[in-house]
């Protein structure tokens, strides 16, 4: 895989690994969306020697950190593996360390004690792992990056278009005028019904250039994959639930994909089960990272989790390609027919939710709100909100002109914002505009009009603008 893995997130391994001091790293994500062949990527790009231990296919190695001293850990080490974990001169890889707790405790001694040691940790259900172990995560002594399925740009240069990647990275507001002829606009949206079919999981997309490369069917090779994958969460669910628990996460997890996009019910997943069991089920999926809660907002500032009202949710699943597999979606089903529009535009939800939670630094943990006003008379909802700064920015997902977009202008007056962001299947654009709300009040803003594909570059081009 490492000939198509060109990932955004190997400049935050070069960022941590040039620091001084250096803190242990821990990669987090949910199963399958890469964190293991990341680091293995960086070590061969670095020519740095990796030593590494799988506590699920060697779970002996648990022994060495039974001890709380870094020499006796790593002489250990070495005895199993018959490689030398010399410190400043190789990387020590922890994989699948929810396996092992005693060496999640052991990262604050390698911080402590050998800090000029490069130790990266990676792991998936971690939270259940703690949450049975006797001892805290070592707070402050270590480092998150934040893992998510391949961003859009990354599936782009995979498919053997690193200058389409390279042209969505260096636009800039100035250039967005003239800067997708109906050819070159043309050309990504096709590639984006591809990545909505195919997924960000690096699996996926490793055995669908492959399958181009070699001229066979890649979409059947994905669809055997996902199933691959999907069979892969079902068997981890029995190691975090059991039983009637176990059953209820199941049919949970099967409802997800259909719930994309819209305020989120458990009666939707079962009428026949208690709410507050179903919402178990939920969290546990949630902890799991398949499945990403986005909460309402009051949005009167930031952070905007600071007025959360957790009763009023939506849900996001883990990745746009497992999410079409499960509706039974395919490239000709998603050509006839507005992007933005598609089974009612919860797939659009999907893809841009998936990427805004992974907009911001990976060292922090991904979260995405939205606002809701519940009314008789005059209810509104937006999308999804972003944090730039002090400054909170609208998020909608539309076709149509902006004159359609109701929610946003009340949102914008409401909160006197002059700043919103459209997604559509259009060419991009900067517009100035001025609404009149049925109060008769107006609203005077700037919208930045964007092609969907273009939600990777969203957070710099608005800083763009909010700074312009």
């Amino acid at each position: 895989m490492s000939n198509i893995l060109h990932r955004q997130e190997l400049g935050d391994l070069e960022r941590w690994f040039a620091q001084r001091p250096r803190k242990p790293l821990v990669v987090r994500g949910a199963r399958q969306v890469g964190k293991s062949t990341l680091v293995r990527e960086f070590a061969r790009r670095r020519s740095v020697p990796l030593v590494a231990i799988d506590f699920e296919r060697n779970p002996e190695a648990r022994d060495a950190f039974r001890a709380r001293e870094p020499a006796r850990i790593l002489s250990t080490l070495t005895l199993l593996t018959g490689q030398t974990v010399t410190p400043g001169r190789c990387l020590l890889f922890l994989d699948e360390i929810q396996a092992a707790p005693e060496a999640l405790a052991a990262l604050r001694y390698f911080h402590e004690e050998l800090p000029e040691l490069a130790v990266v940790a990676a792991g998936s259900l971690m939270e259940f792992a703690l949450a049975d172990a006797q001892f805290s995560m070592p707070v402050g002594r270590i480092e998150y990056l934040h893992l998510g399925p391949m961003r859009f740009g990354d599936f782009v240069a995979a498919l053997g278009h690193p200058e389409l990647k390279v042209h969505l990275r260096n636009l800039r507001l100035s250039d967005l005028e003239g800067a997708f002829p109906d050819a070159v606009h043309d050309r990504y949206m096709d590639l984006l019904r591809q990545y909505w079919v195919v997924g960000g999981l690096p699996e996926a997309v490793s055995g669908y250039v492959q399958a181009q490369r070699e001229s066979e069917g890649g979409f059947e090779r994905v669809a055997r994959i996902q199933h691959s994958v999907v069979a892969t969460y079902r068997d981890d669910f029995s190691k975090y639930s059991h039983g009637k628990a176990r059953d209820r996460l199941q049919m949970t997890f099967d409802r997800l994909p259909g719930l994309v996009g819209r305020k989120f019910k458990y009666v939707q997943v079962s009428r026949d089960h208690r709410a507050a069991d179903l919402a178990e089920a939920l969290r546990r999926l949630c902890l799991a990272r398949i499945a990403y809660r986005v909460c309402h907002t009051a949005a009167n500032g930031v952070p905007l989790a600071a007025e959360t009202n957790e009763r009023h949710f939506k849900c996001l699943y883990l990745d746009v390609g497992l999410m079409s597999a499960a509706l039974g979606l395919n490239v000709l089903d998603l050509s006839r027919q507005d992007l933005t529009l598609a089974n009612a535009g919860s797939v659009a939800e999907q893809f841009i939710g998936q990427h805004l939670l992974h907009s911001g630094p990976s060292f922090q943990t991904p979260s995405l709100h939205y606002w809701i006003r519940e009314a008789r008379s005059a209810a509104a909802e937006v999308d999804y909100l972003m944090a730039l700064g002090g400054r909170i920015v609208p998020v909608e997902i539309k076709a149509g002109t902006s004159g359609s977009l109701k929610s946003l202008h009340q949102f914008l007056k409401e909160k006197g914002s002059e700043l919103a962001l459209r997604f559509n299947a259009d060419p991009p654009g900067l517009l100035s505009d001025a609404k009149r709300l049925p109060t008769g009040e107006s609203v005077n803003y700037r919208l930045l009009s964007l092609p969907l594909y273009l939600v990777g570059e969203a957070r710099r081009l608005l800083g763009d603008e909010a700074l312009g």
